[in-house]
């Protein structure tokens, strides 16, 4: 195996790295209990394993790759999708954790199953399983198979098989623990390596202010004007909550750290540092772009291009294997947080309650076990074959049609929660017709065809922003799950467990306070 980026050094590097996670997944699954469950590490999770874990499950490389290309183009704006996000990690803390602790869940499909019948929990679990093998899975090991492929000079099928089975191993091995601890080590490296680019790439541009004189002065604005095609601020402010509530409260990959919080307690002060670490994302992966922007401005021609270039140009031998150690954890976070979420769900909200109630615990791990080696399995083919399309950007396409998933579950979660005439038919309409109806408006919105883009011209409309479609797509799913609950025959009521009412510490809600009044402070600044 040959790479131009990597010397004898480098791979040393890189092996040690690998050397030192498989110990420690082998020294976690030693702290699971004989016979004890995988899927939510025994509730035993503190709140540094649920924070690091939550973020590294949201970060892969091609976040990092895709936030050096943004900052490289557009300076810290992107950087709202890390930083609004505060808000909807709250509301998981104090909202919608609560209710999933107090139900005693394994997985959100069962809690949504409390709310509103078996109905809706199958149809759930059902929507998760393709949710998370098309987009944790498949979409992540492509972006991840790009960039081994590209360092390593390896097929496309070798590189997903390798991140899969160092993924499926510690999944497979010591399930959600083995995850979460890894995840630790993992994030710290991560967070090391990626500072030491920052200060690096600063200290070649001459510092800070040199950095600020040298590119555009929008580079240094969050919220852009609404003429603005790209990031106008008003789609951010209505659309991302939609996104939001979707992938911080209801996002089974997402929130599976905090089901396994030890109590409520952990649970809060894990997402509170989950909220800390977004702030991170701005500085450690967006701001190498805009350093490149200020030193290889002129040169580079691919802004997708921006992070490689300054790892290849800033870092000496040896950093360079430090840096691909990086991005392997990346992939290897995201993808073992996505197989242990998939084999979760499959297992108890299928296996369990409709083919084997009387399962044994032991049953049960082999059965997780089964479905993590064969959702890795159907994850390869997928990947391979979104490979072999040739002319399209798959990756950022399927990634813009999953933005048109999230209005169904929202409306769903936040109704269920929020309102107690919500009704089964109302929330299974969602999940089906509305799903299938996002799906065609974001279908058309992708690749638009002739006649549609000739009829608004015709009218003189323009289609309207992403984010906003999005939001758009969620009031009118909400309106019709108002109607129908409304003019429902069926007057069944289901009632969620009380939600936890032990565990609400002064610490918590202060260190929240303190998060909100410095988010706050950044967006006032940045603007």
């Amino acid at each position: 195996m040959e790479s131009h980026y990597m010397q004898g050094l480098d791979w040393l590097i890189l092996g040690i790295y690998f050397a030192i996670l498989i110990a420690i997944g082998v020294w976690a699954s030693t702290k699971r209990k004989k016979g004890g469950a995988l899927f939510l590490a025994e509730h035993s999770l503190r709140w540094h394993h649920i924070g690091f874990s939550m973020w590294g499950t949201n970060v892969g490389p091609s976040m990092l790759i895709a936030s050096a290309s943004a900052g490289f183009t557009t300076g810290i704006v992107s950087g709202n999708y890390a930083w609004y996000a505060f808000v909807f990690i709250a509301l998981l803390a104090f909202v919608f954790a609560p209710r999933y602790l107090g139900a005693k869940v394994h997985t959100l499909p069962e809690f949504m199953g409390l709310r509103f019948g078996q109905s809706t929990r199958n149809i759930l679990a059902w929507y998760t399983i393709v949710t998370i093998v098309i987009s944790w899975l498949a979409l992540t090991l492509f972006a991840g198979g790009i960039l081994i492929r590209q360092v390593f000079d390896i097929p496309m099928w070798a590189s997903a098989l390798v991140l899969l089975f160092i993924s499926a191993f510690f999944s497979m091995l010591g399930g959600l623990k083995a995850v979460a601890y890894t995840n630790v080590y993992q994030m710290i490296l991560l967070i090391a390596v990626s500072l030491i680019l920052v200060i690096v790439g600063l200290d070649k541009v001459g510092g800070i202010q040199v950095l600020v004189d040298k590119v555009p002065s929008d580079y240094w604005v969050m919220f852009k004007p609404n003429s603005d095609e790209a990031f106008p601020w008003l789609p951010i402010v209505l659309g991302y909550p939609v996104m939001g509530v979707w992938f911080w409260c209801t996002d089974q990959s997402m929130v599976q750290p905090v089901l396994a919080a030890k109590d409520l307690r952990e649970g809060q002060l894990g997402t509170n540092f989950t909220g800390w670490l977004k702030i991170l994302d701005v500085v450690l992966y967006i701001l190498p772009g805009i350093i490149c922007f200020a030193l290889f401005g002129d040169t580079l021609e691919n802004p997708d291009e921006a992070y490689l270039t300054m790892v290849e140009n800033l870092f000496p031998v040896g950093m360079v294997g430090l840096v691909f150690a990086v991005l392997t954890a990346c992939l290897v976070s995201t993808i073992g947080s996505a197989l242990n979420a998939l084999s979760t769900v499959f297992t108890m909200d299928i296996y369990v309650k409709k083919l084997n109630p009387n399962a044994s615990q032991r049953r049960i791990n082999f059965v997780g076990r089964i479905v993590t080696v064969i959702g890795a399995t159907i994850a390869i083919v997928l990947t391979v074959a979104i490979d072999s399309i040739k002319g399209l950007n798959l990756f950022n396409v399927f990634q813009s049609v999953l933005g048109f998933i999230a209005p169904p579950m929202a409306a769903v979660f936040v109704l269920g929660i929020f309102w107690k005439r919500a009704t089964t038919r109302a929330a299974n309409f969602a999940l089906t017709v509305g799903t299938a109806f996002c799906l065609v408006v974001g279908i058309l919105y992708l690749w638009p065809p002739e006649w549609l883009n000739s009829g608004l011209a015709s009218v003189g409309i323009a289609l309207p922003h992403f984010m906003l479609l999005s939001f758009e797509l969620f009031v009118i799913l909400v309106v019709a799950m108002a109607i129908i609950s409304l003019t429902d025959s069926d007057k069944t009521r289901y009632e969620i467990p009380a939600p936890v009412r032990e565990g609400w510490s002064k610490l918590a809600i202060g260190l929240w306070i303190a998060l909100a009044v410095v988010m706050i402070s950044l967006y006032v600044y940045f603007n």
